[in-house]
């Protein structure tokens, strides 16, 4: 008798064999996506602990409701949504849901420390000069592949907001991406804040 194997195969297979019961196929897809739930949490502003916890509640939901999945879209970013949603009703729940912006909210993170270095930008250490609603609504429509119109949906926010928080985002990204070091300095931040 030997060792079972997980079944290989695209995602849209296993979902289809997950579905009819196989829950080795399941733990394949949870190999292959983990890793990528796990760092769109943590994107979005989860901790690590708390990052783990929601991925794995995303993908206890994405097991109940495997048979929903269609195939329409990858399961990566099927699971993804289901992660994303569960951060928000966590943090609404915590009441730490604010997507206005205080000043703290948009004062620049400074970039210097363990790990930073001048040829390797670190896509989380960059998010961390957004403020928390630019880096949400960021994280949604490009790491968890949502629209404007779903993501405003979803915060139960204008879609002139979202799509203000994203442009206003990704142009402090190109800005820190653009200069030598890779680093925002603290009068440039602070005057793409205030323009």
């Amino acid at each position: 008798m030997g060792i079972e194997r997980p079944p290989t195969g695209h995602d849209i297979e296993l979902a289809a064999l997950a579905a009819a019961g196989d829950r080795m196929a399941f733990g394949e897809l949870v190999r292959r996506h983990g890793s990528a739930v796990r760092g769109l949490l943590r994107r979005l502003g989860a901790d690590s602990a708390t990052a783990d916890d929601i991925a794995q509640d995303a993908f206890l939901v994405g097991f109940e409701q495997i048979a929903d999945y269609r195939g329409e879209g990858s399961f990566g970013g099927w699971i993804k949504k289901t992660a994303a949603r569960l951060y928000l009703r966590r943090v609404k729940r915590d009441s730490r849901f604010v997507l206005t912006e205080t000043a703290e909210d948009s004062a620049p993170i400074a970039l210097d420390g363990p790990g930073a270095t001048a040829d390797r930008m670190d896509l989380d250490e960059a998010l961390k000069i957004l403020s928390h609603a630019e880096r949400l609504c960021i994280s949604l429509c490009y790491g968890a592949d949502w629209s404007h119109t779903e993501a405003a949906e979803l915060l139960n926010i204008p879609l002139g907001t979202v799509k203000s928080h994203v442009k206003r985002g990704l142009d402090k990204l190109r800005t820190r991406m653009a200069s030598p070091s890779g680093r925002v300095s603290n009068d440039s931040a602070r005057r793409e804040n205030l323009g």
